[in-house]
């Protein structure tokens, strides 16, 4: 078994594919329409998906904003230096929420940025 994808319902497609392609470094692997149910899915990641996970990105038509609930965490990436990371994200137009630093009792140096839908994503330092 493998972890095919995760799916987040976003209100503003072509910001979460700028975002998590142009500010993330993610390529958009696969789009399709439903026309007949009207939502569209993209999917986004770092590699193809036969090899690597992926975001699937849902866009319901009719829906233009959803309330995260409190149920939601975050998705995490491992980055091999988060500084550099969080100040290209940054220039990029990216909204770092939490500077890098070591997470609450612990070590293990962590940041965050929210994706234009609201999602938190963290960012973890796995690199020297």
């Amino acid at each position: 078994m493998r972890l095919l994808h995760a799916m987040l319902r976003v209100g503003d497609l072509e910001a979460s594919i700028r975002f998590y392609c142009e500010v993330l470094g993610m390529k958009l692997l696969r789009r399709e329409d439903f026309p007949e149910g009207r939502f569209t899915l993209a999917f986004v990641g770092y590699g193809a998906e036969s090899e690597q996970t992926a975001i699937e990105l849902t866009h319901n038509w009719d829906t233009s904003a959803y309330t995260i609930g409190d149920a939601y965490g975050h998705i995490a990436i491992g980055v091999d230096d988060i500084y550099a990371t969080c100040e290209a994200i940054s220039t990029k137009g990216g909204k770092v929420i939490r500077a890098p630093g070591a997470m609450k009792h612990g070590t293990t140096v962590i940041a965050f940025v929210e994706d234009p839908t609201g999602y938190k994503v963290e960012l973890i330092q796995v690199g020297k």
